[in-house]
């Protein structure tokens, strides 16, 4: 089982949108997936037209010890998802004097059975729940747009992910970089591309995911890319690049 958190503390990089379209494009691929919201902004989970605001229980009394994941657990379509709330947004000063914080998601978990992939949406900063990612996961996903500031502010991140390495979880890697919204026409994107691969090496990976209105549309339908428009660029890339996934883990 892979669990795979995708983080980086900038905005806007389409983090949601690759855990989201990832984790469909490995179900179409026969993977059992499960989705984990751990933001407060809970964007995957409206992403995936599932009304946060409405929801009684969430990974927010799941952190807290008050409801087990399998009692939250959603079930849409071939994905399954544990859902986040706007009350967790309070959980970051809540939780900041309980023992052991940073174990708080690893230990709600209790290493769930039954799954080939475990995705984990963090938050867009470096707190206690990006903490909490990180400590549950193996892995590490940094989708990166490609711009001009697209490596500005990774050092923080990057300095993070090796300390928790270092201090908590000794089995945490950095093994997949996605770079999103790029377009072939636009040199600058070419560019950057090249300084992110002379940065990442081979972490990066090799299928881009193209700049496409459709995938910043799908979300607003509560839909998946594939469910949305199944024929669009946004798709096919995101299939790929599930694809490439699977090849990767394949010949570790």
């Amino acid at each position: 089982m892979h669990i795979i958190a995708l983080i980086n503390q900038k905005g806007g990089v389409g983090k949601t949108t690759s855990t989201v379209n990832i984790g469909a494009g490995l179900a179409k691929l026969n993977k059992k997936v499960l989705l984990i919201d751990l933001d407060p902004q809970a964007h995957l989970t409206y992403s995936l037209g599932i009304p946060a605001h409405e929801l009684d229980k969430s990974i927010y009394e799941l952190i807290k010890g008050e409801v087990t994941w399998k009692e939250i657990l959603i079930e849409r379509n071939e994905l399954k998802i544990i859902p986040s709330s706007l009350s967790l947004s309070g959980a970051e000063v809540e939780l900041s004097g309980i023992a052991g914080k940073e174990f708080l998601l690893k230990k709600a978990l209790k290493k769930p059975k039954g799954f080939d992939y475990i995705l984990i949406d963090s938050p867009p900063s470096l707190g206690l729940l990006t903490l909490n990612a990180l400590t549950t996961a193996q892995e590490v996903y940094i989708p990166l747009q490609v711009e001009f500031l697209a490596l500005q502010g990774l050092s923080k991140l990057l300095e993070t992910i090796d300390i928790v390495k270092k201090r908590l979880n000794k089995n945490l890697e950095i093994t997949g970089i996605i770079a999103t919204r790029f377009d072939g026409r636009k040199n600058l994107n070419k560019e950057v591309v090249e300084k992110i691969k002379d940065y990442f090496g081979n972490k990066l990976f090799k299928i881009l995911i193209r700049d496409n209105i459709s995938v910043a549309e799908a979300p607003s339908f509560g839909k998946t890319i594939f469910e949305y428009k199944p024929n669009s660029h946004g798709a096919n890339d995101y299939l790929n690049l599930s694809r490439e996934i699977l090849k990767r883990n394949r010949y570790e």
